[in-house]
C-alpha cells in the first residue's frame, strides 16, 4: 500500500523539488482528486490513470464508491528507462 508519506518522498526524490515546496502542491493535487471523486466526476488522468466511478454508497460517515481504474500499459522509453539504443528523450540543460 502506497501512503501519503511514501508519496511525497517518491514524488519530491524524482522532482528533485524542496519538501517544502513540494507538500503543499501534492496536498492540494489531492484533495481536489478526493472532491472530484466526490462529486461522482470521471478522471482521466494520462499517464496515471483514467477512473471511471460504476457506483457509490453512502453510509453514516463514510462513501463506498465502486469504480473501474484503466491504466495504459507502458513502454520502456515511455516508463523513462531508456538504454544505450534508445536513450531517454530529456529536457536540454539551462544555459547559465
Amino acid at each position: 500500500m502506497l501512503r501519503k508519506k511514501e508519496l511525497m518522498d517518491a514524488v519530491i526524490e524524482r522532482s528533485g523539488v524542496r519538501k517544502k515546496f513540494a507538500k503543499p502542491v501534492i496536498e492540494a493535487m489531492m484533495e481536489v482528486m478526493g472532491e472530484a471523486i466526490g462529486e461522482g466526476r470521471d478522471l482521466n488522468l494520462p499517464p496515471f490513470a483514467k477512473i471511471k466511478q460504476q457506483r457509490t454508497k453512502d453510509s453514516s460517515n463514510v462513501r463506498v464508491t465502486v469504480a473501474k481504474i484503466r491504466q495504459s500499459k507502458a513502454k520502456k522509453s515511455e516508463a523513462g528507462e531508456g538504454d544505450a539504443e534508445n536513450p531517454k528523450d530529456g529536457v536540454a540543460e539551462a544555459a547559465e
